[in-house]
């Protein structure tokens, strides 16, 4: 096995096991992980549904809060609190537009800002996902290595998009929009379609260097 085989083969494993990056030296670059992750055609979108990923925003990391809640708590400044679970109000710094987004809880103000699926639970579904556990695909679902609060209209606006018909508007955070889908990809065993890869490789093409993220 090659030295570059091995620091992959690390990486991956810390991946899959959740763990925290070591360093930078046993991080694979997004072009690394590309090369483990198949390409096939789009399977058909035949028996998905929202509830073969599970119960929505259910707490699988036990700490009592849902996980569109843990998301807020994350990706929000200036946080306002119900209880420790529950986020009032807060702002939040877009990675998609780059604007600051008021986020106020309510019927008719929640929506500005979404928790986006980065590959798509449909996306997923056409590229493996319909092959994985229920349990698999709702921990698939809930992972927050899959998850950023956003502008609610981007988010709408993506829709079950890949990277061959949406990327975010704000171009220099395009590398890790990317590069965190091709992470989570290589950690469920799904696989690219060629549009997609080819949308990817273009974008890394800019950022030769870029790591997967971990979490």
């Amino acid at each position: 096995m090659s030295h570059w085989e091995i620091r992959i083969a690390l990486a991956l494993t810390l991946l899959l096991a959740g763990a925290p990056e070591v360093s930078s030296a046993a991080s694979p670059t997004v072009t690394d992980v590309i090369a483990t992750v198949a390409v096939k055609g789009r399977a058909p979108k035949t028996g998905y549904t929202r509830e073969q990923f599970g119960t929505a925003w259910k707490d699988v990391d036990g700490n009592s809060c849902d996980t569109r809640n843990d998301i807020l708590k994350r990706d929000l400044i200036d946080q306002v609190y119900k209880d420790r679970c529950i986020i009032l109000s807060g702002t939040l710094p877009d990675p998609y537009s780059g604007e600051s987004i008021s986020f106020v809880r309510g019927v008719g103000t929640s929506n500005a800002v979404q928790i986006d699926h980065v590959v798509a639970l449909s996306n997923a579904w056409q590229t493996g996902a319909f092959k994985l556990t229920i349990e698999k695909r709702t921990a698939f679902a809930n992972d927050p290595l899959n998850l950023l609060a956003v502008k609610g209209v981007l988010n709408s606006q993506k829709g079950d998009g890949d990277a061959a018909t949406w990327l975010p508007p704000k171009k220099s955070f395009r590398c890790a929009y990317v590069a965190r889908q091709v992470a989570v990809k290589a950690k469920y065993g799904l696989w690219f379609t060629a549009p997609e890869k080819a949308a990817i490789v273009k974008i890394i093409a800019t950022c030769p260097k870029q790591l997967v993220p971990s979490n």
